[in-house]
């Protein structure tokens, strides 16, 4: 009698530890139900995934835990190995492993947080010509926006009266403030910190520029590089083995007379130690880090195959004009023939004549002319032959302006011989000369130049030295486009290209099995950025160069193409290197987990530790990920 009292007080105590036990376990896992539903769907499907894993280790574990209970009633009072608390952990673990990569996510897109945080609710229009406030969300295209002292710039719009002092740092990167003069484009969320200017809206809404970056980081960050989806593929190979081992291990260590319990924490051990978490992680948590890196040195990325194929590029084509250089031309030189001519008297008949052209070099010799204070003369019959030069009358005699074709007709033999000569030694020194001629002599020669970009030399270098061959690829003659790439160190180029043939040229590299990254600005550049593995557009240039690259260089240096080469290759190992551990792990902890070591050493894995385990090969794989916001460039 008192043998048998004393076996239901110990039932009933085991029982009541049971019941708790279930109700907690219950609850948590109602809390994590979602990697029940999503597993088992992607079981039935055909796809079985990570989620499929946990399901199965944590559901297994409960379910025998229930089996228990009822034995525990019915039939064994002795029995009381419970897998509550495993079955508890494994979610648990796995939730807080999910946890520290949104937390991950959260810090990645800081830099953008604080960005959106710049743009002002509010601003000021001028309405019926009075100023009003208006909620930002409300500006409409053409809106005209009042900007004063200290206020920051709501909308991409153009400068129509006054001037300011922009500070872009937050957009573009720029250290110095800029001014901004009328007819100057101004960038959403960037701060006047002098002048009162009034500007007209010309984006609004989501195609601001502030916008428009951080929808392409955080399509960036969404998006599934390659190398992701060989981690997809290995995962849909590898869920299925790792069931078929659980059962295996099962089987045989109850068949070979170990009590079910026994064999049953094998196989729960199995299917938990596997669940690949760290190798699901490892991708997109880099890519996430990566591009938020990215858009902190001023790049943008448009999705994770651009920022995977960085370490892949073999080959940099770069448009000349508008990527090396500023697409800004200056006079280099003025310089008379003739002995009663001065500088000035040259520079002053020319620019009496270009000023009524639209000829980009014609407006480059008018504002040289400008910084000179120089008096405009009185020109007449203005007469323009697109691509060639331009003819009036000053003083009473025809004058000419324009390449050594357009005035040859008016030289003698020995002038048109000097002026072809002088075409060439300019050219041969990468500037483009305009002559001045009369009808029976020539009377000088202004030179002109494109601006090169401070730190292009030293860009080129750095691509060179990492081993890019760098091509240069320009519509300017030969001798010119020769004369260019020695001074800024580049070896091949591709010159008298027409810019539709372009895209022709990146075609043909690539069918020679070359990995092309190309670089342009214009319209002209699209055709040729689209077909490159990676097309690179630079922030000052066209709209459509923009949208058909899959990058955008917004402080238009070149420099920060090797950060994004020097960051691509460097995401490219981390990824890697997560993916190793990842596969090495499991490699080595599912023969543990099955129990290969037990008959020998009695080692054997708990499914609560295993859990923990598995947990601690994800959070390895978020701190190797985390690695990446340190990255600095090699500059």
């Amino acid at each position: 009698m008192t043998i048998a009292m004393s076996t239901m007080r110990v039932t009933t105590h085991l029982l009541l530890i049971a019941l708790t036990q279930l109700i907690l376990t219950t609850a948590i896992l109602v809390i994590n139900f979602h990697f029940f539903t999503r597993g088992i769907k992607a079981l039935l499907k055909g796809v079985p995934n990570m989620d499929t894993l946990v399901a199965l280790g944590s559901g297994a574990a409960y379910l025998y835990g229930v089996v228990v209970i009822f034995l525990l009633i019915f039939a064994d009072p002795t029995m009381h190995a419970l897998y509550f608390e495993g079955s508890a952990t494994i979610v648990t673990l796995v939730s807080l492993g999910k946890y520290f990569e949104h937390r991950a996510k959260i810090k990645t897109s800081n830099a953008i947080n604080k960005l959106m945080q710049l743009a002002p609710k509010t601003c000021t229009i001028i309405q019926n010509g009075q100023p009003q406030v208006i909620a930002v969300s409300d500006l409409k295209i053409g809106d005209l926006i009042l900007i004063r002292p200290g206020d920051i710039v709501p909308v991409d719009a153009e400068i129509i009266e006054g001037n300011g002092l922009l500070n872009q740092a937050a957009i573009t990167g720029e250290s110095l403030p800029i001014t901004k003069m009328v007819g100057d484009n101004v960038i959403s969320a960037t701060t006047n910190q002098d002048g009162t200017f009034t500007c007209r809206a010309t984006k609004v809404g989501a195609d601001t520029t502030l916008s428009q970056i951080v929808t392409l980081v955080e399509k960036a960050s969404n998006s599934q590089a390659p190398i992701a989806k060989l981690a997809d593929r290995v995962s849909g190979i590898f869920v299925p083995i790792v069931i078929m081992i659980a059962i295996v291990t099962l089987i045989v260590w109850w068949c070979v007379g170990h009590d079910f319990a026994t064999a049953f924490n094998f196989a729960v051990s199995v299917l938990v130690i596997s669940c690949p978490c760290a190798l699901g992680l490892a991708t997109p948590l880099a890519i996430m880090v990566a591009t938020g890196k990215a858009a902190e040195h001023g790049i943008l990325i448009k999705d994770a195959e651009n920022l995977e194929n960085l370490s892949h590029i073999n080959t940099i084509v770069l448009d000349k004009t508008g990527t090396i250089t500023t697409g800004a031309l200056t006079v280099t030189a003025v310089r008379p023939l003739q002995n009663n001519l001065s500088t000035i008297n040259l520079l002053q008949f020319c620019a009496s004549i270009e000023r009524y052209s639209q000829h980009p070099l014609a407006k480059a010799i008018v504002t040289y002319f400008n910084q000179q204070h120089g008096e405009y003369l009185t020109a007449r019959n203005f007469t323009e032959v697109a691509g060639q030069g331009a003819k009036a009358q000053i003083g009473g005699r025809n004058l000419y302006v324009g390449n050594a074709k357009f005035i040859a007709p008016y030289l003698h033999n020995a002038d048109k011989t000097r002026a072809d000569a002088l075409t060439q030694e300019y050219a041969a020194q990468g500037q483009t000369p305009i002559l001045c001629a009369t009808e029976d002599k020539l009377l000088g020669v202004i030179a002109l130049a494109d601006t090169l970009r401070t730190d292009s030399v030293a860009a080129i270098k750095k691509l060179r030295d990492m081993g890019l061959d760098v091509i240069m690829l320009t519509g300017d003659n030969t001798a010119t486009a020769a004369a260019f790439a020695r001074s800024v160190g580049i070896k091949k180029i591709i010159a008298n290209v027409l810019p539709a043939e372009k895209y022709q040229h990146v075609e043909h590299l690539k069918a020679k099995g070359r990995r092309v990254l190309m670089v342009g600005d214009g319209i002209n550049d699209s055709p040729a950025l689209k077909a490159a593995h990676i097309g690179v557009a630079i922030g000052s240039g066209t709209d459509i160069a923009m949208d058909a690259a899959g990058m955008v260089l917004i402080k238009n240096s070149l420099n920060d193409l090797v950060t994004a080469l020097q960051l691509g290759r460097r995401t490219i190992t981390n990824i890697k290197v997560s993916l190793f551990w990842a596969f090495f792990y499991n490699a080595l902890c599912i023969p543990l987990a099955a129990g290969v070591l037990y008959p020998w050493l009695q080692l054997s894995l708990n499914p609560m530790f295993a859990s923990l385990a598995m947990s601690l090969s994800s959070l390895c794989v978020v701190v190797n990920a985390l690695t990446l916001r340190g990255f600095k460039p090699r500059l």
